[in-house]
């Protein structure tokens, strides 16, 4: 046990020479590789430090070094990834809810739990405005709820000097509402004209596209993630058409957005009347 200590930290030492365990050098080694790390890839990769199993997330919970012989910040992560699937306990689920600020008495965990493994049935990976939303909304996973709907997508794009330009249409509850925009390519187009639409301006910090399927016939499947007021959101799009996908996913974060907001209304006390009166004064 001590020889195989022994070579571990030197492995680490000499890789942190290399100035191969943090984001830059994974950066310059895709780089120079062209070739992305795959996430099961040992020490760098994605998956190195997520967990999804229950007893896994348990273990860590209690003491990190039970599944984790490194840190994740010495190889240039930011923290370990607690991903809640079906397979998540009870011990993950409370854990989530004390540190978005929750406590026992505000919840029935028998109760969330219980929903919780439904909505991880259907969804695959919930995350913590997910779990956050069935707090407070016993229909999380239906779309009923949802703000902003595509309602009519049309883009014209081509090479050379030629604009890429983009038209939108949302249902807006019983409403719709259409704008046209221009950007760098089509994508970009239509994340205008949805922003534009919405009024929700979120940064775009990751995007994904990946192929449901095989052949001609494939779904063009597109993940991203984007940040707002420091938050992280994830959205989702499938569709034959990729640039569908790309508006898609945008609209599922920004609904996700729009729905913590009403959730974040509900748990804030009403204001005085002095308050009020001070506020329309000012």
């Amino acid at each position: 046990l001590k020889q195989s200590s022994a070579s571990a930290s030197q492995l680490l030492g000499r890789l942190r020479q290399e100035n191969c365990l943090n984001p830059g050098g994974r950066g310059c080694s895709e780089l120079r590789s062209h070739h992305c790390i795959p996430p099961h890839k040992a020490i760098v990769g994605s998956n190195a430090f997520a967990h999804s199993s229950g007893i896994h997330q348990d273990g860590v919970l209690k003491n990190r070094q039970t599944y984790e012989i490194l840190t994740p910040e010495s190889v240039g992560f930011k923290g370990n990834n607690m991903r809640m699937t079906a397979r998540s306990g009870r011990h993950m689920i409370r854990t989530c809810l004390q540190n978005l600020g929750y406590t026992e008495k505000d919840y029935d965990l028998d109760d969330i739990y219980a929903r919780f493994l439904k909505l991880a049935d259907k969804k695959g990976q919930v995350f913590d405005y997910d779990l956050e939303s069935l707090v407070f909304f016993t229909k999380q996973g239906v779309n009923d709820d949802d703000t902003y709907r595509l309602d009519r997508l049309n883009v014209m794009s081509g090479s050379g000097d030629m604009t890429a330009t983009a038209t939108v249409r949302l249902q807006v509850g019983k409403r719709t509402r259409t704008d046209s925009s221009i950007g760098n390519g089509p994508v970009d187009a239509v994340y205008n004209c949805i922003t534009r639409l919405t009024g929700v301006r979120c940064k775009l910090t990751s995007f994904e596209i990946t192929a449901n399927g095989a052949g001609m016939d494939a779904l063009g499947q597109v993940n991203i993630t984007v940040d707002y007021d420091g938050r992280v959101f994830h959205g989702m799009g499938l569709s034959t058409d990729v640039i569908e996908s790309a508006a898609l996913a945008l609209l599922h974060a920004i609904n996700n957005i729009e729905r913590t907001k009403r959730i974040q209304e509900l748990r804030e006390p009403p204001k005085k009347v002095d308050d009020l009166v001070a506020e329309h004064q000012a």
